[in-house]
């Protein structure tokens, strides 16, 4: 009967023993996980993210704050959240684009403001793709204020030096083509036609394509 007692009692002394280190590891995990957690104050609007996303870029200061023990010291504010005095609405699609890797942009932001934004945070990989991003838009932008002109001159042998030489006023020789002999049985002469071309600013009301043709003449 004493063995028995002893035997139940160790058990017991077990049992508590195990539920009190499942215990306090559930509560510790729970702890480590409260802890990935952060909350940003960007220009007195609070962002709740975790220091994976602040992370996504090892260099950037966001993760820098996370880990770099004076900053976090030193820039909180009465609810311990980070102190960043930017824009919060440009701080937005930042923090997106460190969430799931996209960049999506209000209609009433620019991509100039998000690239700074990028830049103040040291995301090198959200500022490459702004930076292309912007190259192209303003390389579209290009190609709408400008219009190619083309016109072609007939010009006999004789008279093609001094055609090209007289072209003015901004056109360009794009191309001389020979066509062979005149239509005159009296004249041996090659004939040739000169392809020259004008670029055109749409935005100058002056340049018009109607306008520019019929008040600029070739020679």
């Amino acid at each position: 009967f004493l063995v028995f007692v002893l035997m139940f009692g160790l058990l017991s002394l077990l049992r508590m023993t195990s539920d009190a280190t499942v215990t306090n590891g559930h509560t510790r995990n729970e702890s480590s996980s409260k802890k990935e957690w952060v909350r940003l104050n960007v220009g007195g609007t609070t962002f709740l993210t975790t220091k994976q996303t602040l992370c996504k870029d090892p260099h950037s200061f966001l993760c820098r704050i996370c880990h770099d023990e004076q900053l976090i010291d030193s820039m909180r504010d009465s609810t311990g959240a980070f102190l960043i005095d930017r824009d919060p609405n440009y701080f937005s699609p930042v923090l997106n684009y460190l969430r799931h890797g996209k960049l999506i942009i209000d209609k009433n932001l620019i991509e100039e403001g998000v690239l700074a934004e990028a830049e103040f945070y040291q995301i090198s990989s959200l500022v490459r793709l702004l930076k292309v991003r912007l190259r192209e838009k303003d390389d579209g932008n290009q190609s709408k204020r400008t219009q190619q002109v083309y016109r072609v001159l007939q010009s006999h042998e004789d008279e093609l030096t001094q055609m090209l030489s007289t072209l003015s006023d901004g056109w360009k020789c794009e191309q001389v083509i020979n066509i062979g002999s005149g239509y005159s049985y009296e004249c041996n002469q090659s004939e040739f036609l000169i392809l020259a071309s004008y670029q055109l600013d749409n935005t100058d009301p002056e340049q018009s394509p109607n306008k520019f043709i019929d008040k600029i003449q070739l020679p």
